[in-house]
């Protein structure tokens, strides 16, 4: 486990003023932003990249989203502590320890093999309630459902079915739509009684698109 000391404890205070800044509210996010080391989850040499409100990549294709996006979804979601919470790409698993760091149970998947076993292991080190799987987002964990929340962390060209499903009634949903291929509309979805779906729309992002295949990368 690397070190976290003094200084990465000061950067972290900082970015969380810059977040307070910029809008995010939530004094549970911004707690457990203030409490997850983000350099840990970066090369040793990114160090100065770590705390800066940009996303960074973490091979594969992939990328650690700025803490801005990590912080909006999350705040969306109205994480309470023992919530079941499914992610929808693991990534460097910095969105994870947010949501366990904030009390939840966390199922995440990832569908690149190598960004999966590496992120596994590394997960392995930390004290969360975190349980990593290899697989295909679009199709969610339906053996371990229902879930509270939701959340996609990659561009997604639809609104999955199987995720809706696998959905409790007043469960919540936050998924970055594909629009056109340069950004995407954050969703704030609720599932009704009915099964359908109550949409919130917050703005436009840009995510790594959702891809169906199980990929070696």
């Amino acid at each position: 486990m690397k070190e976290d000391n003094y200084r990465h404890k000061g950067m972290r205070r900082i970015l969380v003023e810059d977040l307070k800044n910029k809008g995010i509210s939530d004094n549970n996010v911004l707690n457990a932003i203030n409490s997850v080391p983000r350099h840990f989850f970066l090369d040793s040499s990114f160090l100065e990249f770590a705390y800066q409100d940009k996303a960074f990549p973490i091979g594969s294709g992939q990328t650690i989203s700025q803490p801005m996006t990590v912080a909006f979804q999350t705040s969306l979601l109205k994480i309470e502590k023992g919530m079941k919470v499914l992610e929808i790409g693991t990534g460097s698993g910095y969105q994870a320890c947010v949501l366990a760091e904030m009390g939840a149970k966390v199922f995440t998947m990832e569908r690149q093999r190598n960004l999966y076993a590496k992120t596994k292991t590394f997960l392995s080190e930390f004290n969360y309630n975190i349980k990593t799987f290899l697989g295909d987002g679009n199709k969610g964990l339906p053996t371990f459902g229902p879930f509270d929340r939701i959340i996609i962390t990659a561009a997604a060209p639809e609104i999955p079915q199987n995720l809706v499903d696998q959905l409790k009634v007043g469960g919540i949903m936050v998924i970055p739509l594909s629009e056109n291929e340069d950004t995407q509309t954050m969703l704030r979805l609720t599932k009704q009684e009915d099964g359908s779906m109550a949409r919130e729309e917050y703005g436009d992002f840009r995510f790594v698109p959702m891809l169906k295949n199980l990929g070696n990368d």
